[in-house]
Formats: C-alpha cells, sequence, structure tokens
C-alpha cells in the first residue's frame, strides 16, 4: 500500500515507526494485512496539490480540510469503512472531526490536531487579550507568522471567523497593521516553523498567534481574545482520507491500518513518544489510557494550556475553490500591510476578491 503524508517529523515519524515495526514482525500496536509504504510531501503540498489528483497514486493520505470539498468525488467516506457504532466510538479534539464533514458524508478521520496559539520563550507571558498583546509588543521582542496562507489566517482568528463583516474586519487590519509596526518584519513573513526555530534560537521572545508543534521547547498558551470573547483561532490538524483507486483489493487492510492509527495505544504513547501530535480528546485532556507510566496526572502543559482555543476553534470553508481563494487573500493582506494600505481600503480589496466568481 502507499501512503502520502508531510515532510516535518511531526507527519512522518509515528507512521514511519509503525511502518518499521511492521516490517519487523510482530508489531506491539497491533497487526495489519500489508505495511503502508509512506511518502512525504511539502508543508505547502496541501495546498498545491489537488487531493483528487494525489489519489490515483495513493491509497492513504494525509490532507488538510478545506481540500475537501474539490477531491471528495475521489475519495471513499467513513460510512463506507465502518459502522455508524465505531465512527461514534471515536473522540477528537475539539471541532476536529466535525472539520472532515462534509454534505452529509464523514471524509476522514483526524490524525493530528491543531490551531492557531500563542507561542514565547520559557519565562515570557504572552497576554491573554490583544490590547495587551499590543502593549507587551512595546517592550518585548515579537515576530507574526504571515508567510504563505497565515496572513489570512491570522485575519479570520481575530475576526473569529466573521472575516466578511465590516466592523470586525477593520478592527482585524488596524491591529494586524499596529502590531507588524511593532514586530521583527523579516520573521513576521516566515510560516509557523519558521517563527518557531527562530523562537527557539533565541531571535524573538514571542508571537500571539501561530499553529503549535508540541515538540519545540517552548511554552504556548490560548491564543488571545478580544475582551469579553472567546479565544479567535483557525482550525489546522491532518485527516486519513481514503483514495477509491484500489477500494475493492485493500479494504480490510485499509480499515485496519486507520483503527490502529486512531487507537489509544498509538494516539496516547506512539505519537509523544515519536513527535507526533495526536488529534485524540483524551491527550488533550488528560483521560486515561494516555499517560505513560509514572507520569504526572494531567496533559501535558501544551494541551492543558491550549485546550480552550482547540475547542472555540473556527473551521474554515472547504468548498471547491477555496484554497486558491486563501492564497489569493493572504497575499493581498499581507501586501497591504506591508504597504501601510489603510485598513478600510485593505477589506475593501480583500472584499472585491471574495466577491469576484
Amino acid at each position: 500500500m502507499r501512503g502520502l503524508t508531510w515532510d516535518h517529523p511531526r507527519g512522518y515519524a509515528p507512521l514511519d515507526e509503525l511502518t518499521r515495526l511492521d516490517l519487523a514482525g510482530a508489531n506491539p500496536y497491533g497487526d495489519v494485512p500489508e505495511p503502508i509504504e509512506w511518502d512525504r510531501q511539502p508543508l505547502e503540498g496541501f495546498e498545491s496539490e489537488p487531493i483528487a489528483k494525489l489519489c490515483r497514486t495513493y491509497d492513504v493520505m494525509v490532507i488538510d480540510h478545506p481540500g475537501l470539498g474539490a477531491a471528495t468525488g475521489a475519495l471513499v467516506p467513513m460510512e463506507e469503512l465502518f459502522t455508524a457504532e465505531e465512527l461514534a466510538g471515536l473522540r477528537f479534539a475539539g471541532r476536529s472531526y466535525e472539520s472532515y464533514h462534509l454534505d452529509g458524508r464523514q471524509w476522514a478521520l483526524p490524525l493530528d490536531a491543531a490551531t492557531q496559539v500563542a507561542a514565547a520563550r520559557p519565562g515570557v507571558v504572552v497576554p491573554g487579550s490583544w490590547p495587551g498583546v499590543v502593549e507587551a509588543a512595546r517592550s518585548g521582542r515579537m515576530a507574526l507568522c504571515l508567510g504563505g496562507p497565515h496572513a489570512f489566517l491570522m485575519f479570520c482568528a481575530v475576526t473569529c471567523g466573521d472575516f466578511l463583516d465590516e466592523e470586525a474586519g477593520e478592527r482585524a487590519l488596524e491591529l494586524m497593521a499596529g502590531l507588524l509596526a511593532l514586530a521583527d518584519p523579516a520573521l513576521s513573513l516566515r510560516n509557523p516553523i519558521g517563527v518557531l526555530d527562530a523562537m527557539a534560537a533565541g531571535e524573538v521572545d514571542f508571537c500571539p498567534l501561530l499553529y503549535g508543534y508540541v515538540t519545540y521547547p517552548l511554552t504556548f498558551s490560548d491564543a488571545p481574545a478580544w475582551p469579553g470573547r472567546k479565544p479567535g483561532s483557525v482550525l489546522g490538524g491532518t485527516g486519513l482520507v481514503v483514495s477509491r483507486r484500489r477500494i475493492g483489493e485493500i479494504c480490510d487492510a485499509v480499515r485496519a491500518h486507520l483503527l490502529r492509527l486512531t487507537s489509544e495505544p498509538v494516539q496516547g504513547t506512539l505519537f509523544p513518544a515519536t513527535g507526533g501530535q495526536p488529534a485524540a480528546r483524551s491527550v488533550w485532556t488528560g483521560g486515561p489510557g494516555r499517560r505513560a507510566p509514572g507520569a504526572t496526572v494531567g496533559p501535558p502543559a501544551f494541551y492543558r494550556d491550549t485546550l480552550a482555543t482547540m475547542e472555540a476553534a473556527w473551521i474554515r470553508p472547504r468548498f471547491p475553490g477555496y484554497i486558491a481563494l486563501q492564497e489569493r487573500s493572504s497575499a493581498l493582506i499581507r501586501e497591504g500591510l506591508l504597504a501601510a494600505t489603510p485598513a478600510r481600503d485593505l477589506l475593501k480589496t480583500l472584499h472585491e476578491e471574495w466577491r469576484t466568481p
């Protein structure tokens, strides 16, 4: 069987370890009819490579939910692989499971859970409100995360998903412009991995909003919120989809792999041990069956301190063409912020982009 995942250790290390154990003989996490040989693509491949095209080559893929809308014709819905009781027994963090539900069908099982949160060097506290972040940025070394799609995703988070609302949109762009003026300009144009690498190297003290990675030796906390509101954040993470190309031949093997990958032992033990970031809700809440022997009660700080944000995270649109629109919108916002375009004018341009067929 052939599989495709992303080329960060968080995306491939747990999967490669399972394959290694399969090839070595009896796998302590459970046997499968045949192993999966995993290929890797860059993180940006989630946006650039259509899922339907990849389905011609791969049996199982790790994907991001916004690409679902253009791909469902090439995928096997989970209802064709599992019973209603099996699906009902699965529990995932936040709205991860819901993010792969489209047109009345479940198209993927969550593998990895993530959302935008605040990150800082140990000992640095990121304020919990956006006005507080502005004040902290005046005296601290801050970076934003505006590379690739992340300028638009930050905009969506700051508007709490109401990105077409004029008042919310203008306020968000004004905030982003003010923060960028106080931030490290070069680091702020990186993607989350680039910003986190710089932070771990001591080049910057904090970033108020970016996708969290549990493996970094940094402090993560809930995303900032507007006073009186829940944290604004855009759901990320990845899910497992199944191609229709050979499903008649490999249905039993696919079932075995997906059940094992979402199982308690794999999500709660193998994933943390190999640098993964599990989607299972129990990992995030510290539920039973997830702690290693001798571990303290409760989830690790990364999960505990960002759970509220995960629970409140907004699900992006998944209609065909959304990913390209997300990319164009992000470029518009990033270029507008760098050019100091007035928020009202920038928002008007953005809204025109969304009204264009």
